[in-house]
């Protein structure tokens, strides 16, 4: 039976990150957002906290904790800046990929590369791409045997973190005939032929990094991923960080609201706070719902995956759409709240509204999980199609 209560490490960790936030990241928001990137100080802190590992295993270099304390300390980042986290050094989507979707060995191989400095290695995943092929399904970029490797050729867009990753993960197509059956994923350095596009300028989450990649490199086949090519690892592999992201979508909710709330309560009119005003009450009613609904649904998918529950996928495909439909319900709101003060840079809701969009369109995207959602209540196949994110979605991978 699942259980909202937290465990005394639970509270101390998600007590930990909120308390980094409050201290390091809310005081130099807007610093961060002008200069592009997290400071110095910040990085260092995010790397000593470990923050960028916690639910790796301690085999590959992580913290070996579960989803459930992961999502807790993502929420306590989104509330403050749901960007940080894709800014912050470390393995991030890149170390999942390789838990999920490599051999342990292959795992420890990248992931225990370094010494107390390996959490501030950066590495990215490069799935997306800018066009849908339409001769076939899968993708443009392709990987074809040249003597007893790999040639991977092709360009990938929307890579979170590529301009300062060491090392990709990059999806291509191995098999064209089989279309999204046919992928192989492969781990490749920078320098072996990795070459970032310049940096995109973006609606919001302006502190992270994302850019277009062209590839070209030569890889021995032990750089082919044992399970990149396995629907059902894929899935759990997208699930998995789509929770990361829902949990920057939860705090993000819970960080428009109370700024609301606050503000509806100190703005009078007609001899009273505007926020006694039925239109207004009731805005900001069903904006607590959206945060708390949204978060315990976040909940209970993190913790059937720490059970492995066989229903982690569907809580997952249910809980990550109602977190980033609610973001952008609470950033919508928080703007108009504010009426005419909602656009201006002085209050932190204009923020607000433009990263909850951009969150909602983070791979795979609100549609995508709705459309696998279904999927698994009809009891239909994992069809590749259904379960992973096309380049007709043109999500952005964080």
């Amino acid at each position: 039976m699942f259980d909202f209560t937290l465990t005394e490490e639970q509270a101390l960790l998600q007590s930990t990150a909120r308390d980094f936030a409050t201290r390091k990241l809310a005081p130099a928001m807007r610093a961060h957002e002008e200069a592009r990137g997290l400071s110095e100080d910040a990085r260092r802190a995010f790397a000593e906290l470990g923050l960028a590992t916690l639910s790796l295993p301690e085999a590959v270099g992580g913290q070996g904790l579960g989803m459930r304390e992961a999502v807790l300390c993502e929420e306590e980042l989104g509330a403050v800046d749901p960007g940080a986290a894709l800014a912050a050094p470390g393995p991030g989507a890149f170390g999942r990929a390789l838990v999920e979707l490599g051999s342990e060995e292959q795992a420890r191989r990248w992931l225990t590369r370094a010494d107390d400095a390996a959490s501030r290695t950066w590495g990215a995943v490069a799935w997306s791409e800018a066009r849908a092929l339409d001769a076939r399904a899968g993708f443009a970029t392709t990987a074809t045997r040249e003597g007893d490797g790999y040639r991977v050729r092709g360009h990938k867009a929307f890579v979170s973190g590529a301009g300062e990753a060491e090392v990709f993960v990059v999806f291509a197509q191995l098999d064209e005939a089989a279309g999204w059956g046919g992928l192989g994923a492969f781990v490749v350095q920078r320098a072996e032929g990795v070459t970032p596009g310049p940096r995109h300028r973006t609606l919001g989450l302006d502190v992270a990094d994302f850019s277009d990649v062209a590839v070209d490199a030569w890889l021995p086949a032990d750089r082919l991923l044992t399970r990149g090519g396995d629907t059902g690892a894929l899935a759990r592999f997208f699930a998995k960080q789509g929770l990361l992201t829902a949990a920057r979508a939860v705090g993000l909710c819970r960080a428009a609201f109370e700024v609301s709330r606050d503000y509806c309560e100190g703005r009078r009119a007609f001899g009273k706070p505007i926020g006694h005003f039925q239109a207004v009450a009731f805005k900001l009613a069903d904006r607590l719902m959206d945060a708390d609904s949204a978060r315990w649904l976040l909940w209970r998918a993190a913790w059937a995956w720490d059970c492995d529950e066989p229903t982690a996928l569907r809580h997952s495909a249910q809980a990550i759409p109602a977190a980033l439909e609610a973001a952008m319900r609470c950033g919508d709101d928080a703007v108009q709240l504010h009426g005419g003060a909602g656009f201006m840079r002085d209050y932190p809701v204009e923020k607000m509204m433009r990263d909850a969009k951009q969150l909602s369109l983070c791979a795979p995207t609100s549609t995508t999980w709705d459309q696998l959602a279904t999927a698994l209540d009809l009891d239909l196949p994992l069809d590749p199609a259904l379960a992973l994110p096309t380049p007709e979605t043109q999500p952005i991978f964080t």
